[in-house]
């Protein structure tokens, strides 16, 4: 649609403006620091930041209604800088210029529900939001349209020249930073950092196809992390891992999303997030809040956050007395979910406070954290495969997240659960063709569930020509034909009638 067809009171707003008053707010010692400068811990006492917009009231001075008119109209306006994310531009970093917003196609990933026969089977309701049809194919495209939007914003202000951008990856991290830098030319260039042995081969193609300096270190995510944390405390570079708050920012897109494709109306609902660095489930809580402060939306989900058991600190953390909590980082064992294999979660003091301040908005409960065995991971991620929903591995941690909330009463079948499948299954056929062959016992202590494994068929062609690019019509027809008998009697076909 044209501007000029949208109701006339939208129409000034419909390319939002530079807006409100951005800070880093620190966690441990609460200074606040202006955000026109690259920070990732406070300057002060070394605590970990959220930005805060001091004019969020503003918002406020709006009904709740105006907001969800201009959100779902945005859909149908054909610009450029408010075609993803940033379509809620004043939620999510309002003081990004529109000139400055990087799009590569983030966003607005379809929300699928599970076929019939799989609900049942599950016992409750559900579907997935598919995040890995984002542009590098996974949901941390959300995070780094914000960080290099603003990047490039404070690149152009400031005349910084051309920026050397790092960040450490289980895969997925490492992909999204490489595409994004690398759609700004020259003015940004980027470094990853992955643990040695520990990433897909497809995830490992990204950032060296996108012309990503890589490097790989013995070890697990959490070593890579430290490394890239005194890199950016050391030298002039720009971390884009969940440490850095914009990228925080860039991720509250998923709730508004949610929000929007469930018609604003979300009581009814349990929104199920795997932890791994527990940047996306901050984000996620962070925006709804958002969403009930500013009036759009009236009551909050559910939220059950999942950890592998073999990298489960925050679900150590909540199993214990509210009072007595105490957190402690663990040693990681090797995940089919290799975006959960994070022992020490950068983002979990974030976590900490808002969780405890979503429960309090939404007067009780509603904050949960379950764990899911590799061998549930691995099966659930199939099984969903098998009833017509691909998934990745991540995918099939909140499926077994959300069958451990039901067996543990922290959701009720009357209620619909929102997965978040972060990435596109294509990352991780490897795990799935190792569970098919049998190899993931030994590290992992995935056993193959023989009606969940498939492998291809290899035909006997017996009495048929060898195949060659020189055969007679006769024995062309011949190997048709003996082919097509073999596949009709392996499948039982019934013959046409003449």
């Amino acid at each position: 649609m044209k501007p000029e067809q949208f109701p006339e009171d939208l129409r000034p707003h419909l390319t939002p403006r530079p807006e409100g008053e951005m800070v880093y707010d620190c966690l441990a010692c609460g200074a606040k620091h202006p955000s026109d400068q690259l920070l990732y811990t406070c300057p002060g006492c070394g605590g970990l930041l959220l930005l805060r917009d001091l004019q969020f009231d503003r918002l406020r001075r709006r009904p709740g209604d105006f907001w969800r008119r201009l959100f779902d109209h945005r859909l149908m306006l054909n610009e450029r800088a408010t075609s993803g994310v940033f379509a809620f531009h004043e939620f999510l970093a309002p003081s990004i210029p529109v000139e400055d917003i990087v799009y590569l196609g983030e966003g607005r990933t379809p929300v699928v529900p599970a076929p019939p026969e799989l609900a049942r089977e599950v016992g409750a309701a559900f579907c997935f939001k598919l995040d890995g049809q984002n542009p590098s194919a996974s949901f941390k495209d959300r995070g780094m349209a914000v960080a290099l939007s603003f990047l490039k914003h404070l690149a152009r202000v400031k005349s910084l020249g051309t920026v050397m951008a790092v960040c450490a990856s289980t895969g997925d991290t490492s992909a999204a930073a490489a595409l994004y830098a690398a759609s700004l030319g020259g003015a940004v260039k980027s470094a990853v950092l992955l643990p040695k042995g520990r990433v897909t081969p497809q995830q490992l193609s990204q950032p060296l196809g996108a012309g990503a300096t890589v490097f790989e270190l013995p070890g697990v995510f959490d070593d890579c992390m430290k490394v890239v944390e005194l890199l950016s405390e050391k030298y002039q570079v720009a971390l884009l891992n969940s440490k850095n708050p914009w990228r925080v920012l860039g991720q509250e897109s998923y709730a508004y999303e949610v929000a929007q494709q469930f018609d604003w109306e979300l009581g009814d609902l349990a929104l199920i997030v795997p932890v791994g660095n527990a940047g996306n489930v901050t984000a996620i809580l962070s925006g709804l809040l958002k969403l009930v402060a500013a009036g759009a939306v009236d009551r909050l989900p559910k939220i059950v956050a999942v950890q592998s058991e073999r990298a489960n600190p925050v679900y150590r953390y909540y199993r214990q007395p509210l009072g007595a909590r105490s957190y402690a980082p663990v040693i990681v064992r090797p995940s089919v979910a290799q975006a959960a294999m994070i022992g020490d979660p950068v983002s979990f003091p974030r976590l900490a406070l808002l969780a405890a301040e979503y429960e309090k908005t939404a007067g009780g409960p509603s904050f949960f954290v379950v764990e899911a065995s590799e061998q549930a991971i691995m099966d659930c991620m199939l099984l969903a495969n098998r009833r017509g929903l691909t998934i990745c591995t991540q995918g099939g941690e909140c499926l077994a997240g959300l069958k451990a909330a039901l067996a543990q009463d922290l959701i009720t079948p009357s209620e619909t659960a929102v997965l978040d499948s972060t990435a596109h299954a294509l990352k991780f056929v490897d795990f799935q063709n190792a569970y098919f062959d049998g190899r993931l016992k030994d590290e992992y202590g995935v056993s193959t569930r023989p009606e969940l494994a498939n492998r291809p068929r290899e035909l006997s062609l017996r009495g048929a020509p060898e195949p060659s690019g020189t055969m007679s019509k006769a024995d062309r027809e011949l190997f048709v034909k003996t082919a097509a008998a073999e596949i009709a009697a392996a499948l039982d076909l019934t013959p046409k009638s003449a």
